[in-house]
């Protein structure tokens, strides 16, 4: 019977604009690319979980369907199992109605135990489970929580390592009782196929989004949310008339109130394009003359690893980027980068115009960029992490 590294997380997938999931199905993706039997499993809810054969077998991997495949860029040696958790789970606020506890008390168990051989989750719960029912575990934890680590958890030995991307967040994790051993800071990672040139749809890009007399085109890809400096972005474009703006991501609603607000300050130079699913954005990303990463100075600036700088690295094209702290460190890295203090549209806006002078667009990308970021695929990353497992185990799931 087949042993798999099972990622698990307590949500339905796909989700496309959830930054969390993506970095999850990217770890799981990056393990079979490595050659591990890795198996992503994620829960499906609605009438399709009602099939009551699906609960006596409800692990059964799988290829990923071409839609999950295409939103998350996911190649083919991945598996994927769907655990069914039909009504009432999770619509009423009960323990025993929880799907924690459909997933931890029945699932894992009874179906999952004898075809797992580690597990690797940001869901702590799932965590303490595997520990009780002997199967080795790794925890990821990339934001500030307010909860206790259990000492009879982390200090058993089946506990191989935690994960976070901020050393505030690590800080944080040994105050609330993780060893100090048994907790790495690692950055976020990007997916190898944003490394693959996309000449023709870079091109595509640009004669769709250029108007007019304007020349350079200036991205954002991200969350579209005021802490991460989208509101900025509005009044930067107002300050750079010649330039042409676009903007990738967010929801329906959040694009309509961003479109709204450009009409309000009568900016008539960005396009909110809304959502792009991971195999769309790196040909947009590589059409840029300059990307831009406005985040502004908030508590989030202390611990977010953002997966899209990382994109934008893997992209080659020269980025435009706020001096937070949990960045910094980049600022001395062989980079094409203009780097500017945060929260000031004004110095951003001229941060533009000096990346347009000094780093001109390169259909190939800046190479020295390009050199740069492969420290940080996913693949090296899953690697670092499982140095830290036990010989034995990591053997055996090669095996």
């Amino acid at each position: 019977m087949s042993k798999y590294y099972v990622f698990f997380t307590r949500n339905v997938l796909p989700q496309p604009n959830v930054a969390s999931l993506v970095q999850v199905t990217h770890s799981a993706n990056a393990a079979a690319n490595l050659g591990y039997p890795a198996v992503l499993v994620y829960l499906r809810k609605g009438w399709s979980a009602l099939n009551p054969v699906d609960w006596l077998f409800p692990f059964r991997p799988r290829k990923p369907d071409d839609q999950l495949a295409k939103i998350y860029n996911l190649q083919d040696k991945l598996r994927v199992a769907d655990l069914p958790v039909p009504w009432p789970i999770d619509f009423w606020d009960s323990k025993w109605t929880s799907a924690s506890t459909i997933v931890c008390k029945y699932y894992l168990p009874i179906h999952l135990l004898k075809s797992t051989k580690i597990v690797h989750t940001r869901d702590w719960n799932f965590v303490k489970a595997a520990i009780k029912n002997g199967i080795p575990a790794i925890y990821e934890q990339h934001h500030h929580e307010d909860k206790k680590f259990e000492p009879e958890i982390v200090r058993n030995p089946l506990f191989q390592i935690a994960v976070t991307v901020a050393d505030t967040v690590r800080h944080s994790m040994i105050q609330h009782g993780m060893p100090p051993e048994k907790v790495i800071m690692l950055h976020n990672g990007f997916n190898q196929l944003f490394l693959a040139r996309q000449t023709a749809a870079a091109q595509n890009w640009r004669q769709q989004l250029l108007a007019g007399d304007r020349q350079h085109l200036a991205v954002y890809a991200g969350g579209l949310y005021p802490f991460k400096g989208v509101d900025m972005l509005v009044d930067v474009a107002q300050e750079l008339p010649e330039v042409q703006f676009a903007i990738a991501g967010g929801n329906k609603s959040q694009v309509t109130a961003y479109q709204q607000l450009a009409k309000d300050k009568q900016v008539n130079n960005i396009n909110f394009l809304g959502y792009l699913p991971q195999n769309q954005l790196a040909s947009l990303l590589q059409a840029a003359d300059v990307l831009t990463h406005p985040h502004c100075l908030t508590e989030a600036a202390t611990f977010t690893s953002p997966l899209k700088f990382f994109d934008y690295m893997a992209s080659g094209t020269a980025i435009v980027v706020t001096e937070i702290p949990s960045l910094m460190e980049f600022k001395s890295g062989n980079i094409a980068a203009i780097w500017c203090e945060p929260d000031n549209p004004y110095k951003f806006a001229q941060s533009i115009r000096d990346s347009l002078t000094k780093y001109p667009r390169k259909i190939e990308g800046y190479a020295q960029t390009l050199d740069f970021v492969k420290q940080f695929s996913w693949e090296n990353r899953i690697e670092k992490i499982l140095g830290y497992v036990d010989a034995d185990v990591r053997s055996q799931m090669m095996n």
